[in-house]
């Protein structure tokens, strides 16, 4: 286990921007401070902690320490004056542009069935890994071509439902925020002509049109192995036979969600493959139409790995409808929302579970010239209303955001930013600042700006996690770990045996152990890399 003290200043570990606020966070004792040049050894700006601030979550008194008067370019670090210092960080006009690189990044290095070449992998390549094709769970004559996609997370098991999250996430930030796209990554498919966002979705995109049954439309709840691999286990070690598991409809809304999207975002890149997609998402809403009560998903016996069990689909179907009807215009999936959407499920949530949010936002795009005016202002009314939520919240929190104590549950970090998500939404309805304001103390939290003192991703910031739960950096013989990987956070419900051992009596906001044993608190998914990317395309933009 990575074992530190963490410092009492804590600060976003990779910087700044010029505008807007600048807080640093005292925990324990808070005073004076300053704010010292790293170049020169000057003191930049002095100021006082503000009143210390009792925070349950982390079991911390906080101290808030504003320095956003000091608007100069530069490396810095913040002192106390009991001796105390902080992360060194820097203060840009857009700071967050290789931290952005990084988090889509990652997505090439959860490749699946192609070689990751030295070029663009660095230490971290492998070879090809999952090549054989795989076999229809209870159908042992079917075997399918199954390659491709992204690995979901610390495993190699590959989900529908959470890849078309990944994608849709990755989708929405290149459309609200093109430009923050514009430089290369590079990838291995960069041409200078298709931004590399879309090339990387590409790979997971191609991969789902495998998930589709042929016939039918519906589509394959996810292709794993019967059990997981051990922990060191390199990808292309791992050749155990694979398993397409059941179809699903939540599997087969998010499939057709998705689709549906992205026929709409390649169409200026791609007609045919935009067609395609399209196509492809019709099919699948035909299956929806042909199964309107299919029964929720669970593991089929003998199958051990993730199950992403969904018992409502109604939020799926939502999203289907509704991108379905932005792309194509046509009035038979404009009714379908409007009756989906009388349902009682959350519509402004971004979790893998619940795909509300997704078709709320699919439909205010659409514009209120092409929809139905009280809907569309009820949504807005709604989605508003819910940002406006989660920034009291964030006030009310001694590290500035919307989690509550009960809220540091597995994957705690994905309800980081899909709040952060929502926030930016709100600001692209309303125009207000304020929100933007709040998803950025989101980003300085996963950057380090918590009580940890800790930069939940890996190969950013001076304090990374760098051990995490994900078999390529335990297996790799590679010191530090794949970079760019957002890990789950804090959960307070101490879900692994480690945790159990190490961690008992600590505050919620504690719970977290940067051990490769500990795959409650800290292990890795796309869906946590992919709401991470549209934060921080935002403050790139």
């Amino acid at each position: 286990m990575s074992v530190h003290n963490p410092r009492h200043i804590a600060v976003n570990q990779v910087g700044y921007p010029v505008e807007g606020t600048k807080i640093a966070l005292f925990s324990g004792a808070g005073h004076d401070f300053r704010v010292i040049n790293e170049k020169t050894g000057a003191v930049a700006y002095t100021g006082q902690c503000g009143a210390a601030y009792l925070d349950k979550p982390s079991g911390a008194s906080v101290h808030a320490a504003d320095f956003s008067e000091l608007k100069t370019a530069g490396s810095y670090r913040i002192e106390g004056d009991n001796g105390a210092t902080s992360a060194s960080f820097v203060i840009a006009d857009k700071p967050y542009g290789e931290l952005q690189q990084g988090l889509l990044k990652a997505f090439y290095y959860f490749r699946c069935g192609v070689e990751l070449t030295p070029e663009y992998a660095g230490p971290w390549a492998h070879g090809a890994c999952h090549t054989a094709e795989g076999t229809v769970f209870g159908h042992p004559e079917l075997r399918l071509d199954s390659c491709g996609g992204w690995h979901d997370a610390g495993d190699y098991g590959k989900y529908s439902g959470p890849g078309a999250k990944a994608v849709a996430d990755l989708l929405l930030a290149y459309e609200l925020y093109p430009a923050a796209f514009a430089a290369p990554v590079p990838l291995p498919e960069s041409d200078g002509t298709t931004p590399d966002v879309l090339l990387e979705c590409k790979i997971e995109l191609d991969w789902l049109f495998k998930m589709q049954e042929v016939g039918t439309g519906g589509v394959y709840h996810k292709l794993t192995t019967l059990n997981f691999p051990g922990l060191d286990v390199m990808p292309e070690d791992d050749t155990d036979e694979l398993y397409f598991s059941p179809v699903s409809a939540a599997a087969t809304g998010d499939f057709a969600g998705v689709m549906a999207m992205a026929a709409r975002v390649y169409a200026p890149f791609d007609p045919a493959y935009a067609q395609k997609c399209q196509a492809a998402a019709s099919a699948a809403w035909g299956w929806l139409e042909q199964h309107p009560k299919a029964p929720g998903f669970t593991n089929p016996p003998g199958i051990t790995t993730g199950e992403y069990g969904d018992e409502c689909d109604q939020d799926e179907r939502f999203w289907a409808a509704a991108e379905l009807y932005r792309t194509t215009g046509k009035e038979g999936y404009h009714q379908a929302v409007q009756s989906l959407v009388q349902r009682p499920f959350p519509k402004y949530r971004f979790g893998w579970a619940d795909m509300g949010g997704y078709g709320t936002l699919a439909y205010l795009l659409t514009g209120k010239e092409r929809t139905q005016p009280a809907l569309h202002a009820s949504l807005k009314q709604g989605l508003l209303a819910e940002a406006d939520r989660l920034v009291r919240q964030s006030r009310e929190d001694g590290y500035r955001i919307s989690l509550l104590e009960e809220d540091y549950i597995w994957g705690s970090n994905m309800l980081v930013l899909n709040n952060a998500m929502l926030l930016l939404a709100a600001e692209h309805f309303s125009g207000d600042a304020a929100f933007a304001a709040c998803a950025l103390d989101h980003l300085h939290y996963l950057m380090g700006r918590n009580v940890l003192d800790i930069s939940y991703v890996t190969g950013f910031g001076d304090r990374p996690v760098m051990h995490p739960h994900h078999r390529p950096s335990v297996g790799d013989g590679v010191a530090d770990p794949v970079p760019g990987l957002v890990s789950g956070g804090p959960d307070r419900g101490l879900h692994d045996e480690y945790v159990v051992e190490h961690l008992q009596g600590k505050p919620a906001a504690q719970c977290f152990a940067d051990h490769d044993l500990s795959y409650s608190t800290n292990e890795v998914t796309i869906y946590w890399n992919s709401p991470a990317v549209f934060v921080a395309a935002r403050f790139n933009a």
